[in-house]
């Protein structure tokens, strides 16, 4: 795992927010101050409820961000990829986190202090102009998840949420680039385990999924977004 200081101008994660200014002579001057944080499969990188210290964002690594629900159940809001970020929810007038996310396999995290990153966005209108359309675009997806969510069958969320790891991570040799448990697949599709695996053997019967151990893959996505064209194929990555 990498432990030594990542420099952004190096950075090939092209889709970051802060990639795109590392050349600016304004942000340089904050970017020396930036932290690279490696992080162990399942660690904790922001617990749910702790004190703000700063925003995260994914240089390598598969991380998922949840937050605790009726009666202590674990909700999986998202996950996140290389170039992401995480703890935006606590950028703001908040205190504390009201999200926590943890590694999904070995992670390394670019970190900034919220001050900073504050000071950074002010100083640098473009980049806060960025950060003003990233918000937007993620509270559309949020709104439009639970609109649609509430319309949709267990076999549909089931179908839905393994579209969307598969857009997120993709396929390697066949299946899923990342592995989830068939609890972590209930929590983010907001339906029980024991629902997931129920639906899980009968897409496997009726051809549309395969699985080993583990290890689920999609023969054709086309053929599962069938499932769910009344939906409009709503959860983006």
């Amino acid at each position: 795992m990498i432990r030594k200081r990542i420099e952004c101008i190096s950075c090939q994660n092209e889709s970051c927010l802060i990639k795109k200014f590392c050349h600016d002579e304004v942000a340089q001057k904050f970017l020396k101050k930036k932290n690279t944080i490696p992080c162990r499969k399942t660690q904790n990188i922001i617990i749910e409820g702790a004190p703000i210290h700063g925003i995260f964002f994914v240089y390598s690594g598969k991380v998922k961000v949840l937050n605790t629900g009726i009666n202590g159940r674990e909700q999986i809001l998202r996950f996140a990829k290389d170039g992401e970020m995480l703890g935006q929810r606590g950028f703001s007038t908040h205190q504390y986190y009201p999200i926590g996310a943890v590694a999904l396999e070995d992670t390394v995290l670019c970190n900034f202090s919220t001050n900073d990153m504050r000071k950074m966005l002010q100083e640098i209108p473009q980049m806060a102009y960025d950060f003003m359309v990233f918000y937007a675009d993620e509270l559309n997806r949020s709104e439009t998840k639970v609109r649609k969510f509430a319309h949709m069958t267990v076999r549909e969320k089931v179908i839905d949420s393994l579209l969307y790891i598969n857009r997120k991570f993709g396929q390697k040799k066949g299946y899923l680039s990342i592995r989830l448990s068939r609890k972590e697949i209930a929590d983010f599709a907001g339906t029980t385990e024991e629902q997931v695996i129920r639906v899980i053997s009968v897409l496997k019967k009726d051809g549309l999924i395969i699985s080993d151990a583990k290890k689920l893959g999609i023969p054709s996505t086309d053929i599962l977004k069938q499932e769910i064209d009344e939906h409009h194929y709503f959860i983006q990555s």
